[in-house]
């Protein structure tokens, strides 16, 4: 089985690989943790554009870290895993990625986002799950009480 996993250090993405930790055995499955950067506005104004170099490779790096740490944790659990950093709208890039890896899953922790934000922001997951040439899992995080 081939599992995707979609990480952005949240609680709901640590939720995510926790998940595919506890539901599947290391023999049974490849995984794939991937981390999406999104893209620029190309509309930014000139001025701008010498401060966005060094963040955007600060992001980059991040995002790297971030991807190996998880990869390390799936590998000291015995798993067969690789990571991936990727450019993109998050969502599209998620299904691109499980496409063209042939994924059999996707795990993806979900914000619950409701109402005004989720019509603002949209819903990674509700797209993915929508879209994806394979299953979805949606993990959701209980809300704090």
């Amino acid at each position: 089985m081939r599992i995707l996993v979609a990480v952005d250090d949240s609680k709901f993405s640590e939720a995510a690989v926790q998940a595919a930790v506890s539901q599947y055995r290391p023999a049974e499955a490849d995984v794939r943790v991937v981390h999406v950067l999104q893209p620029i506005a190309v509309s930014a104004p000139p001025q701008m554009s010498p401060g966005y170099a060094p963040e955007l490779a600060a992001q980059a790096k991040d995002a790297e870290k971030l991807v190996e740490r998880i990869v390390q944790r799936l590998r000291d659990a015995g798993f067969r895993v690789e990571g991936q950093v990727a450019r993109g709208e998050i969502r599209e890039a998620i299904v691109d990625m499980a496409k063209e890896w042939r994924a059999d899953l996707i795990v993806l922790g979900s914000h619950g986002r409701t109402g005004v934000s989720r019509l603002l922001l949209g819903s990674v997951a509700e797209f993915v799950a929508r879209h994806a040439p394979c299953s979805v899992e949606i993990v959701r995080v209980a809300a704090s009480r």
